[in-house]
């Protein structure tokens, strides 16, 4: 069974507690009301708390390993369970989608 299609307006978050803020890249499709994030999107993270001296603050969010099926505009959507790092100075660790749209799965 799928997992939930992640929108702009999704709650995710950096393992520091940052807030991902995503910047659609290719606003086509709607869930929820709000686009569907997608692998063009940037994701910025704001707030993180970890300190600069050990590699941080997160600053921006690589996704890795997206959908494997459902595309937006060519580009492969992001899943609540889609594999990604969070990125500083160095990489920080997987982000975390805290709450998205309930309706839409893909794969």
């Amino acid at each position: 069974m799928g997992a939930f299609v992640v929108h702009v307006g999704a709650t995710v978050m950096c393992p520091h507690g940052g807030q991902v803020q995503t910047m659609p890249g290719n606003p086509r499709v709607k869930v929820g009301g709000q686009f569907v994030a997608t692998m063009a999107d940037q994701y910025l993270v704001t707030g993180c708390t970890f300190p600069p001296q050990s590699g941080g603050p997160c600053v921006q969010v690589k996704w890795m390993v997206p959908s494997v099926r459902v595309r937006v505009g060519g580009q492969f959507v992001i899943l609540q369970n889609s594999v990604g790092m969070s990125m500083g100075a160095a990489p920080l660790g997987p982000p975390q989608v805290v709450m998205t749209q309930v309706r839409v799965r893909g794969t």
